[in-house]
């Protein structure tokens, strides 16, 4: 049976002896059939040394885009200005209580853009520092996500259960990954989704 399994190799690519012991050994176990273990070897070989293709730039949005979404979300009229915005009786309802932005700056637009109209293109799954299931923590406040969550689903046992894994890993005894900031965000996110009914 070696012996087909080298023939065969030998007629389309190199599958050193190594390989083809594995194969064998693997066919023995798994019960996987042997020709599809030689396509995915010569694949492996074929392939091992290409680059990872690099996935398409999200377009940016213009500071007037995000501004433009921002007044259509608070329903400014035709005069569309920071004082405006701030005069907007749903504005001053939604946000009041909130620590507001200075609309003078891009940065406080997108803060606002994040907060209320959705995710900036290239921020909808988020690594790094402070991203827990794809949310940046420090820009969003996006607890369902962050927990992994269904809110039309989720029990209070379920919402426990997320808080208590996420506290694990970060709650500031933890000497290897706790982190005081992130944890106190963790806790924010919860209170809020546990006073939800």
């Amino acid at each position: 049976m070696a012996s087909s399994i080298a023939d065969t190799a030998e007629s389309t690519a190199k599958l050193n002896s190594f390989v083809l012991a594995e194969i064998v050994r693997i066919h023995g176990l798994q019960e996987i059939n042997q020709t599809t273990l030689e396509e995915f070897a010569r694949f492996v070989i074929a392939n091992h040394k290409k680059k990872e293709p690099k996935p398409p730039k999200p377009k940016a949005l213009k500071p007037a885009e995000i501004k433009a979404s921002v007044f259509d979300y608070f329903g400014v009229g035709e005069k569309r200005t920071a004082a405006s915005l701030r005069k907007s009786s749903r504005f001053l309802m939604e946000t009041e209580g909130m620590d507001l932005p200075s609309l003078s700056s891009n940065e406080g637009w997108k803060v606002l853009y994040r907060e209320f109209v959705g995710y900036l293109p290239g921020e909808e799954t988020q690594m790094g520092y402070g991203c827990i299931n794809g949310v940046n923590i420090f820009q969003y406040f996006r607890p369902w996500r962050v927990f992994g969550l269904d809110p039309a689903t989720a029990t209070q046992q379920d919402k426990k259960d997320a808080y208590y894994a996420l506290s694990r890993i970060y709650h500031p005894d933890n000497q290897v990954s706790g982190d005081a900031r992130i944890f106190d965000l963790i806790k924010n996110m919860y209170a809020t989704i546990s006073a939800e009914a």
